[in-house]
């Protein structure tokens, strides 16, 4: 027999997937506002938000949406070594390949022979993990004009590159995410629900005292709700294996079992 919950606990693994992207109207205009601006003739995009925010998702989703469009590469994971770093941009955005160490001036070389149709986009997600030294760089580069980055970064008490003097005059356009309202982080579960037809599970979350208590463990952000639905439904499907039946109600959700999701997820310290 098909398990409803396991259905929805798979709906909520901590992955980034474009096609789960979950559209909000504050979302979607951030999104348009991020798509926008890549289309202007500007040098450099900050993307920028506490962890869990989404940051991520905006890049594979701006990604998935423009690839067919136009020269867009999103590097996941940052390339640390400046050499590799450049042999990767050479190779994407130059159809060049390198086998020999490649340093700045000798990629700028490169890349200032090139001329582009459009101008190449490339997208660094968790851009917090590079040197200033290739941060640097990074700017320099775009003041070529050859090469558009958007860069996507946490935004810390301790450390906010914004406020950097060396990007503080260059950066065209910044956008920030934050976490989700009450009223979006409930409509951010049932459509992620409701996307994969678990339309019975999607209707468990339709009174406010479930969702006051999700969005009071996790002050709405995506990333931590996931994480706690994700272990919700674990549990329900614990009972459900066990023919426990008696022990859950499927009409609503338990904030007992909400309570339990957030001990094992380390929520709330037990």
């Amino acid at each position: 027999m098909k398990s409803i919950f396991a259905d929805s606990k798979n709906i909520f693994l901590d992955t980034v997937n474009p096609k789960d992207y979950v559209q909000l109207e504050r979302v979607t205009i951030i999104y348009r506002s991020l798509e926008q601006s890549i289309n202007k003739p500007l040098k450099l995009i900050l993307l920028y938000g506490k962890p869990g925010t989404g940051k991520s998702m905006f890049l594979s989703k701006i990604y998935e949406d423009l690839v067919e469009k136009r020269p867009i590469f999103l590097y996941k994971t940052p390339i640390l070594d400046e050499s590799e770093f450049y042999k990767k941009l050479s190779l994407d955005v130059c159809s060049l390949q390198q086998d020999e160490e490649l340093n700045f001036t000798q990629f700028v070389q490169i890349l200032e022979k090139k001329n582009f149709d459009q101008v190449p986009v490339v997208l660094l997600d968790e851009a917090q993990l590079y040197s200033d030294a290739l941060m640097e760089k990074i700017r320099l580069l775009s003041d070529t004009r050859k090469v558009k980055f958007v860069i996507a970064l946490h935004k810390t008490e301790k450390e906010d590159l914004i406020a950097k003097e060396h990007f503080q005059t260059r950066i065209w356009e910044s956008i920030e995410l934050e976490n989700a309202s009450k009223t979006e982080l409930k409509i951010y579960i049932q459509k992620k629900l409701m996307k994969a037809n678990c339309f019975d599970t999607a209707n468990m979350f339709n009174t406010n005292k479930s969702i006051n208590l999700i969005y009071k463990l996790t002050q709405g952000n995506y990333r931590d709700t996931n994480k706690l639905l994700y272990t919700l439904f674990d549990i329900y499907t614990v009972y459900e294996d066990k023919q426990q039946f008696n022990k859950i109600d499927t009409n609503y959700i338990s904030p007992k079992l909400i309570e339990m999701a957030a001990i094992h997820t380390g929520l709330i310290n037990a």
